[in-house]
């Protein structure tokens, strides 16, 4: 399932996904200092969290490695709502969870539709209603 790999920091760029105090975020500043008489470069990565939307901003050195998070973008069907919550059976494993309706999608998610989530560390989050 999905998880995360090590990547190089020189490599990120704005909207790369990053994991950053084990949450996974979205990259949305990346600034690279000049290497000083005796280090390494230094980069400052700002990510916004994906699910909490919280700003965190780590330092590291330009040559280390960070982890990214694997993004499993998957299909399920919507079985029932019940408040904010709806429980859903992924199209694939036939597997049936209760996942949170983000309050963008509520007008639109019903009984019987498909939307798309992806999961994200151990987290799976709603992001849209597929129209057939």
């Amino acid at each position: 399932m999905a998880g995360t790999k090590p990547v190089s920091i020189g490599t990120l760029q704005k909207g790369n996904y990053i994991v950053i105090d084990g949450v996974a975020c979205r990259v949305v500043d990346t600034q690279t200092s000049r290497p000083g008489k005796h280090g390494h470069a230094k980069v400052r990565l700002t990510g916004v969290g994906l699910i909490d939307d919280k700003k965190r901003v780590i330092v590291v050195p330009g040559h280390d490695h960070i982890e990214v998070p694997i993004i499993d973008k998957m299909n399920a069907q919507v079985l029932s709502i019940a408040g904010d919550t709806a429980n859903v059976m992924d199209t694939e494993s036939y597997e049936t969870f209760d996942i949170k309706i983000p309050e963008e999608l509520k007008g639109e998610v019903v009984e019987g539709c498909t939307v798309l989530y992806w999961v994200i560390l151990d987290d799976k989050v709603m992001k849209q209603v597929k129209t057939d």
